[in-house]
């Protein structure tokens, strides 16, 4: 296949206002050029997260910086331009990552570019789509259970939404580390939290996991609120509460300093070496990423209606090319 571009535009879904899923529209816009240290990749799939349609509902991005914008930041796809100076990536070569976070990507569209380090060879074996699913919610899960909280063999570990995009990964990456895991989840999602590998499944809408739940080393949270307060309850002291969930006045960092429990937030960074580790873990067969739905570029304002409804299993994933 032939990768040398010449075309100095491309296709892009960009927003000028905040507002509904009906404010993404996809329209022509210049193709970025790789500055120095930058490849230009050839997007074939970029993953839609929470982060997508917050910031679509606000209008401006986690940076400060407002519409209009394109928004998305996993990316899947082919390197078409390798820019001055590096030496990590060749044309051709098969790439995923999640570039420039919390800063503009722009991984709906056909092309990004972005620093070579913000990517890494894509896991043997997957498809593009499964490659455009896992960076965000893979890193989120690594950093957060592995170089923040620091899992090891023989830990007690809470995962809230288990089932969900970070959830199902971190499951799978906690179980890698020899933790013993417990994940919340409704009913009907118990047979795959326990094919994941999930030790304890404790049902949400009729189980109190505050009340049944004890002496865990590792709280993951990705809901927060009152959240917080609860998983304080089911940790030893010594243990860590991570939350993904920017804190706000209810965070209960007294709380766990009385409890003599470490409570931080933590926000995902690109991560070279942290999408090696992942995707080392995908080919030997220890983690493996569900794709609940998959939409074209065009309908990326359906993908992200369908993720605001908080039932999805797994990722959405647009499709951008073949």
């Amino acid at each position: 296949m032939d990768l040398t571009t010449t075309a100095s535009t491309m296709r892009a879904v960009t927003q000028d206002v905040a507002g509904p899923p009906a404010v993404l529209r996809l329209v022509s816009t210049p193709r970025p050029v790789p500055g120095r240290g930058e490849i230009l990749v050839r997007v074939r799939a970029a993953g839609v997260n929470p982060a997508d349609w917050k910031t679509r509902q606000r209008g401006v991005f986690p940076d400060g910086t407002p519409s209009p914008f394109t928004l998305g930041f996993d990316v899947a796809g082919v390197v078409a331009e390798v820019g001055d100076g590096v030496t990590l990536f060749r044309v051709g070569d098969a790439v995923f990552g999640m570039p420039r976070f919390p800063h503009v990507a722009g991984a709906y569209a056909e092309y990004v570019a972005a620093p070579a380090r913000h990517f890494a060879p894509s896991p043997r074996g997957l498809t593009p789509v499964e490659a455009g699913a896992l960076p965000l919610a893979a890193l989120t899960a690594w950093q957060a259970l592995v170089d923040t909280a620091d899992v090891r063999p023989g830990n007690r570990v809470l995962i809230h939404a288990a089932a969900g995009g970070v959830g199902h990964l971190a499951v799978q990456i906690a179980k890698a580390r020899g933790a013993y895991v417990i994940g919340t989840a409704g009913a009907t999602k118990h047979d795959l939290l326990r094919d994941l590998g999930v030790d304890e499944p404790i049902d949400y809408r009729t189980q109190d996991f505050a009340e049944t739940v004890r002496d865990v080393d590792v709280v993951l949270d990705s809901l927060g609120g009152a959240h917080w307060s609860r998983s304080l309850r089911t940790i030893r002291p010594g243990g860590t509460l991570v939350t993904i969930i920017p804190p706000d006045a209810d965070f209960p960092t007294a709380e766990a300093e009385a409890r003599g429990v470490r409570a931080v937030f933590m926000l995902v960074e690109p991560d070279h070496a942290g999408l090696r580790e992942i995707a080392s873990l995908v080919e030997s067969g220890r983690l493996r990423v569900l794709v609940d739905e998959v939409f074209p570029l065009a309908e990326a304002g359906r993908a992200h209606a369908r993720g605001e409804t908080g039932r999805t299993t797994g990722k959405l994933v647009l499709s951008v090319a073949p």
